[in-house]
């Protein structure tokens, strides 16, 4: 990789070739390979933010190891789905690790975030639905956003919500977070001219279906300007969130 790079550079000094087919090769350069993951090394280039680390089902040594080839490349890594188990191991490695409990992430930071202008505001229904809101709040804040939280405002007592609609107008993308029947993401999206992220938990009763009940709620909403991310996937959320802030 580094030969073709320096092959790329001669090519852009003698003009053989211009910045835009500079930029086009380096964004399809290799990954690095260690056998049981395959780190893309240059995602921030494609994406303008890096890989992050889903830990669930990966045992401590392979998160090591991928988190070791991960940091020669980027500066912030953001790792979701780790146990304190994980974390534990995480931080007698690296410093300035930041393990948020509820959300179940940990952030490495190497440097300053910078802040876009925009807020995204994230809304729960109750308590119980905190969790996949904090992931979605992690993820937006790495990410550059300022975030704004408003929880337990849910439709069966509609007066919590309303009673913070200062907040809701403000905000320049809303994420709503909400288990049960899933239905305050339609209110909100009828209260608001921005666009609204439904985020189905699966918080409920049995007739629920572990969060089936309020997916197909909120992609039958009524009101314009609802998109619905997958069942917990507050990660999901956090990130488009702040595609859209961007």
């Amino acid at each position: 990789m580094k030969e073709e790079i320096e092959r790329m550079l001669r090519d852009f000094k003698s003009e053989k070739i211009t910045t835009r087919e500079v930029l086009d090769k380096l964004k399809s350069l290799p990954f690095e390979d260690l056998g049981f993951a395959k780190i893309d090394t240059h995602r921030t280039l494609r994406k303008g933010f890096p890989e992050t680390l889903f830990c669930q089902g990966k045992t401590i040594p392979q998160i090591m190891e991928i988190l070791k080839a991960m940091s020669k490349h980027n500066h912030n890594i953001l790792g979701t789905r780790a146990s304190k188990e994980v974390y534990d191991a995480v931080r007698k490695v690296y410093e300035n690790v930041e393990y948020n409990e509820l959300a179940k992430t940990f952030v490495i930071k190497k440097e300053k975030v910078k802040l876009k202008r925009g807020k995204i505001l994230i809304i729960t229904a109750g308590t119980s639905d905190i969790p996949v809101a904090e992931e979605a709040a992690v993820t937006a804040q790495i990410m550059g956003n300022k975030v704004d939280k408003l929880y337990d405002v849910g439709v069966a007592g509609i007066h919590r919500l309303l009673a913070y609609k200062e907040k809701i107008f403000e905000a320049s993308v809303i994420i709503v977070v909400a288990g049960m029947e899933g239905a305050l993401a339609s209110v909100v999206g009828g209260l608001t001219s921005r666009p609204v992220i439904a985020v189905p938990t699966s918080v409920g009763y049995g007739a629920s279906f572990k969060g089936i009940a309020p997916l197909l709620t909120m992609l039958n909403s009524c009101s314009p300007g609802v998109v619905v991310v997958n069942i917990d996937n507050g990660f999901g959320a956090g990130y488009f969130a702040s595609l859209i802030n961007r």
